[in-house]
């Protein structure tokens, strides 16, 4: 009997053990490679879906919007995280701490550690211009959606980076005041968010021409934030472009941002690539 007991509760406890490993890692920390701590959160099961989130957001902001619960429910595995300097993650008071591309290697990492290779991604904003890095530097993203994006981040010297920066580091700076005033009224770290704009990235058109993933990029009918979404798909070959109603703060909260998000990555996605 004692014989019989014994292999049972290795099994049983190796169960329980297993069990709190992947509990653990539905939502907590990550420690990058520099060592700042990245929040994240893991819901639902199936092909992962990393979303990204924009300027002065953070990962739960993806929670009100109906994209997230259509993926759920279409029996989608959805990734947040709160991007360095934002939300609950570490916000590094280093300029050089946001350069290099370490916002996307924080993302890889954060996808290794999970156990997650191959996934599909959606950006919305600036987090498109991080996912335009994802998509050059990792191989194991195979479908993205860029939203409100277009395609002056091509720019290392994008004027509206600049001016954001300038406007977060120097009161004295003009312009931006709209955006300054939200930052500080939220409470939110400024000095980190100017960072943020000092390094961001650019990617090229040379390196958005050498992408081989399909890419659909979508924009509100009224959105002229960043320039022309239309040019942006002209630069990369397996794209598409679609338009959903609103401007740049409400098209990401569409219904018909979440279908046709969803309709293209479960590939039932009609126009022809």
């Amino acid at each position: 009997m004692h014989r019989f007991i014994q292999p049972c509760l290795v099994v049983f406890t190796g169960m329980i053990l297993h069990s709190t490993t992947l509990a653990q890692k539905d939502s907590g920390y990550f420690s990058s490679f520099d060592k700042v701590k990245i929040h994240y959160e893991v819901k639902g099961s199936g092909k992962p879906v990393l979303l990204i989130h924009g300027f002065v957001g953070k990962g739960s902001d993806w929670k009100t919007k109906p994209v997230y619960d259509s993926l759920l429910a279409n029996g989608f595995k959805v990734i947040t995280a709160d991007l360095r300097g934002n939300g609950w993650s570490d916000k590094p008071h280093e300029p050089e701490a946001y350069a290099n591309d370490a916002e996307t290697k924080d993302l890889m990492g954060l996808l290794k550690y999970l156990g997650i290779k191959k996934y599909q991604a959606v950006g919305y904003s600036r987090g498109s211009i991080i996912l335009a890095r994802l998509l050059v530097l990792d191989k194991n993203i195979t479908k993205a959606v860029m939203g409100g994006i277009g395609a002056d981040f091509t720019n290392p010297l994008w004027p509206r980076r600049i001016g954001i920066y300038e406007a977060l580091m120097y009161d004295s700076a003009k312009g931006y005041d709209d955006l300054r005033k939200r930052i500080i009224t939220a409470g939110l770290d400024k000095l980190a968010l100017a960072y943020q704009q000092k390094e961001q990235p650019s990617t090229s058109k040379q390196e958005l021409a050498k992408l081989k993933q399909k890419i659909l990029i979508i924009c509100g009918d009224q959105d002229e934030d960043n320039a022309s979404a239309r040019d942006l798909q002209q630069l990369i070959p397996r794209s598409v472009f679609v338009s959903v109603p609103g401007n740049h703060g409400s098209a990401v909260g569409t219904k018909e941002f979440a279908a046709e998000a969803i309709s293209f990555l479960k590939n039932k996605f009609q126009r022809r690539m």
